[in-house]
């Protein structure tokens, strides 16, 4: 899952990059908001997590911006006021959600895993392909009665493929949806992930879940 976070406060926004991503996220931070406009509606995110106040562009202006061209993903408002009006003010504008400043992360953990749940298709606890499962809130991952233990990026790749099953996803949208926007990934390292995920999920049973489809990357299905 990948989450942007606009936020001109460094510190504070290192900071939750670097706790969303001991959660497994991949995390992009920019610190203005134009920039962080330009990457919210060229870029394809799960979530992102939006300060109000922002150099060159507020965060009101960016979520009002956003839904305005029909860009639906989820929005958690950040704010330093806790008045209603400033709360009515972010949801009006189009946010899904707020947290007022300073917050506890285990509680913005818990806004994000609620926002991700409605955002999506399967609004279950478990993602399933067959007996293989992967919980998003708690990272375990099972085969029938086998707890698999994945690396941080096999668990995002899984997860990905898991939430696109039936699809073949490029490797492309592999990276996209995995690493950084500023990371420097050449295809061969999907290649290489995708390797020692067969040698966990696939390798030890009868069964093969994750299929190639030669020049056009990877499916997981339950229909075969």
């Amino acid at each position: 899952m990948r989450i942007l976070i606009i936020e001109d406060e460094i510190k504070l926004a290192n900071a939750v990059k670097r706790a969303l991503e001991l959660q497994k996220y991949a995390v992009d931070a920019i610190y203005d908001g134009e920039k962080g406009y330009d990457l919210a509606s060229t870029e394809n995110y799960d979530l992102i997590i939006l300060d109000v106040m922002l150099p060159h562009m507020n965060g009101l202006e960016i979520c009002t911006q956003l839904r305005k061209h029909t860009i639906d993903t989820p929005i958690l408002m950040l704010t330093a006021r806790g008045q209603v009006s400033d709360k009515t003010i972010t949801l009006d504008a189009g946010a899904d959600d707020y947290m007022v400043k300073p917050f506890a992360f285990e509680e913005l953990f818990s806004r994000i895993r609620a926002l991700l749940r409605r955002s999506n298709k399967n609004n279950g606890p478990a993602l399933l392909v067959k007996e293989l499962s992967l919980d998003p809130s708690s990272f375990k991952v099972k085969r029938g009665e086998q707890q698999l233990t994945l690396s941080s990026k096999e668990f995002s790749i899984l997860e990905f493929l898991m939430r696109n099953k039936n699809k073949v996803v490029s490797k492309e949208q592999i990276v996209n949806h995995v690493w950084n926007y500023d990371a420097d990934i050449l295809p061969s390292t999907v290649e290489v992930h995708i390797k020692n995920l067969r040698g966990k999920v696939d390798k030890p049973f009868k069964e093969h879940l994750i299929q190639t489809v030669r020049g056009f990357g990877y499916e997981i299905s339950d229909q075969k």
